[in-house]
């Protein structure tokens, strides 16, 4: 008997388990992301071409404790490798784990290396090459909790691949991983009718062909790990594998199973066929380009086992929750007495379907766990006979309180903007504490920011809030789904003010007051114009007529623009961030400003200003500033933070206004208090004019800001 270890994905340990049981392997032994078992070399030759689950079968060599570099080496130097592999042939060590005396797996790989050349020497034999690629054999060595296992790559490349694959699409799905969800769905214990809406490249209907017209999974590769082993039987290899031939013939003749797939994607679908094709299973299964809310069931009853879009894959969060709603409607209208088994990784979109779970189970697909769940369908759904509205969300069956408020929202707010002459507000502030986002209009798009729960709400409450949200929104006030986009912000913790989200572009342009300004909706977690500042900003303009004009964390410039249109005799734009200042360029350029008047500092804020208040005097006549309510960015000498320093802001700014000029001074923290008293003893003046810059659509949420005018006393 042989001593093994099947490796897999972590969450196939069960399934790979009763599949060795199957074979007849004895001594099973579940571990993390595999499974240990014995047999004899001719079942271990079956177990490697037959096996659907494991990507890798390894022959375990040596097994024992390990706790210096000394032992490791002498560990590796006890086993006899000439009975292994010749000295002709090229080997490479693979080593995982690190620990203890290990720290680095290269170091672990280096003295298991010095140990086999060292042992082929001594016992008067050449030493064997090393080759990192394609080696002939390849030495697996793992080292964990003091215990340091050494083994043979006995079945060669990643079991997954099993030869039939021509090419990719996106976001492709592990052979074996398909394989597990046909196991773990009950399909393959009772193979019957099986259904693959979202079927891609066609991997889990081709590998359930494969398993119900007995086809051997390996039956195609052209490479075997044991293939340079000195042990290796070639004529009982041989004699295994006329007999898979033999069955798999045999069994695409006798398979009576219906197999039916299909996809949106033209290309994903001829791809499938030539891969089933490729796999010798393309006459079982009927593939077509058709989109999965228009396919029916092709039987009364059978199983439906996919792996539908979701996060990692194509579609907008709000567009993925629409179709898995939809998803969740015909399955309840038209699949009764169906079984439905579904892949994915967001609990958003599970919770969409509104349809409840038989059983949840945990599955990585790579590195992404995965919800794997089964559903039974019972004859003719239960939902309530109300209207389903084009966009297909039924609003009496998600949120109504939340829809209904939007809606009312919308409908009063859309006749304000277009006579303020904005194209760009807020729709909804967290209005319903339960329903906890903001909700803006850019134009025809809408961004939905997700506020950071309090710790004591599930995060499973929140997420099917979250859900319901999205769902009702695009039907609640009639935007296309792929014009919603979704970001979560969360409490500020001191790092820089504005985060980059990705790479991605949405860029729209806007008019606000007859200034027009560039938003990027995807790039980063704001969208290039604050709305809330709206009317501070027009006020701004308001008083920059023949004005020095200083916008101070200028942001992407907008306040700034605004002066400029206003008729400011100069405006100064001063910001940290080149992208910002480059941002504000371009803003200028939207509304053909240009000239040296115009000028862009790229500096820390504050140390601009102690080193203005030091160098200059009645520089400016308007004062604009907005900082952030704590910031210690890496690129700030010092931390500030808005309640503890605005005293001393203040003071160094007022040096640089001249004497009849006036500083705008806002920021957006909740509970901040100006220091009148101090600031009088100072001669500052202080004005709060919350209730002229706080503009319509932000009534609901009071304290979103706080504005003032400052002036020499």
């Amino acid at each position: 008997m042989l001593n093994f270890f099947a490796a897999a994905p972590k969450g196939f340990e069960y399934s790979l388990a009763q599949e060795l049981t199957e074979f007849g392997a004895t001594e099973i032994k579940e571990s993390v992301a595999g499974v240990y078992f014995t047999a004899p070399l001719a079942l271990a030759y079956r177990i490697t071409l037959w096996t659907r689950l494991a990507s890798r079968i390894v022959l375990v060599i040596y097994k024992g404790p390990c706790e210096s570099a000394e032992q490791l080496y002498n560990a590796a130097y006890c086993i006899d490798w000439s009975a292994h592999f010749s000295n002709r042939n090229t080997f490479s060590i693979d080593f995982h784990g690190t620990g203890g005396f290990i720290n680095n797996t290269q170091f672990g790989a280096l003295k298991i290396k010095d140990a086999i050349v060292d042992r082929f020497r001594d016992d008067g034999d050449a030493r064997p090459n090393v080759a990192r690629i394609d080696a002939d054999i390849k030495i697996d060595a793992h080292f964990r909790n003091g215990v340091i296992t050494i083994a043979m790559n006995f079945s060669g490349p990643s079991l997954h691949q099993r030869g039939y694959r021509s090419t990719t699409g996106e976001a492709p799905l592990k052979e074996n991983l398909a394989a597990n969800m046909l196991v773990r769905s009950g399909w393959k214990a009772a193979p019957t009718t099986l259904l693959d809406p979202f079927c891609g490249s066609g991997t889990v209907l081709i590998e359930a062909a494969l398993m119900a017209a007995d086809i051997a999974p390996g039956l195609q590769r052209s490479r075997f790990g044991f293939e340079h082993w000195r042990r290796h039987d070639k004529a009982t290899w041989q004699e295994i594998l006329e007999e898979a031939k033999a069955r798999a013939s045999l069994g695409v003749k006798r398979c009576e199973v219906k197999f039916y797939g299909s996809d949106i994607d033209s290309r994903l679908v001829a791809l499938a066929k030539r891969n089933a094709q490729n796999a010798g299973v393309l006459d079982l299964i009927d593939f077509k380009v058709a989109n999965a809310l228009n396919v029916e069931p092709p039987a009364t009853e059978g199983y439906l086992i996919t792996n539908p879009p979701y996060g990692e894959r194509l579609g907008s969060v709000s567009e993925l929750l629409q179709l898995y709603y939809q998803l969740g409607d015909k399955f309840k209208k038209e699949f009764g007495g169906w079984k439905v088994a579904m892949l994915c990784s967001d609990i958003e979109l599970i919770l969409a379907l509104k349809l409840k779970a038989d059983k949840q189970m945990k599955m990585f697909n790579g590195a992404l766990e995965c919800a794997f769940n089964l559903y039974t369908l019972h004859a003719q759904s239960t939902r309530r006979d109300t209207p389903v509205l084009p966009e297909g969300v039924d609003i009496a069956d998600i949120a109504p309180a939340f829809a209904n408020r939007i809606k009312k929202n919308a409908k009063q707010l859309e006749k304000w903007a277009k006579k303020e002459g904005i194209d760009s507000y807020r729709l909804y502030d967290a209005d319903i504490p339960e329903y906890n986002v903001a909700v803006d209009r850019y134009l025809d798009h809408i961004v939905v920011q997700e506020y950071m729960a309090p710790a004591s709400i599930p995060e499973a409450v929140t997420k099917r809030r979250l859900s319901d949200v999205l769902l009702a929104l695009s039907a609640a006030i009639g935007v296309d789904p792929h014009k919603i986009t979704m970001k979560t912000r969360e409490r500020q913790k001191g790092t820089n003010q504005y985060q980059k989200l990705d790479e991605r572009k949405l860029e729209l342009i806007t008019t606000e007051y007859g200034a027009k300004f560039k938003l990027n909706l995807t790039g980063y977690l704001d969208t290039g114009l604050f709305l809330d500042h709206r009317l501070t900003r027009r006020l701004v303009g308001q008083k920059s007529k023949g004005r020095r004009v200083l916008n101070l964390f200028s942001y992407t410039g907008s306040a700034s623009v605004h002066a400029a249109l206003g008729g400011a005799k100069s405006v100064t734009t001063v910001d940290m961030s080149n992208t910002y200042l480059a941002w504000a360029k371009e803003n200028f350029a939207l509304n053909d400003l240009s000239g040296k008047q115009y000028e862009f500092v790229q500096a820390d804020c504050l140390q601009w200003i102690r080193d203005s208040a030091l160098e200059k005097s009645a520089q400016y006549d308007l004062i604009f500033i907005d900082p952030p309510t704590f910031s210690n960015s890496k690129r700030m000498e010092d931390s500030f933070d808005v309640q503890r320093d605005h005293v001393n802001l203040l003071g160094m700014l007022i040096k640089l206004l001249s004497p009849n000029g006036e500083i705008v001074f806002s920021n957006n923290k909740r509970k901040f208090k100006m220091d009148t008293e101090t600031l009088a003893k100072m001669n500052i003046k202080v004005e709060n004019i919350d209730d002229v810059t706080l503009p319509m659509d932000y009534k609901r949420n009071p304290h979103i800001h706080n504005t003032w005018l400052i002036t020499h006393a």
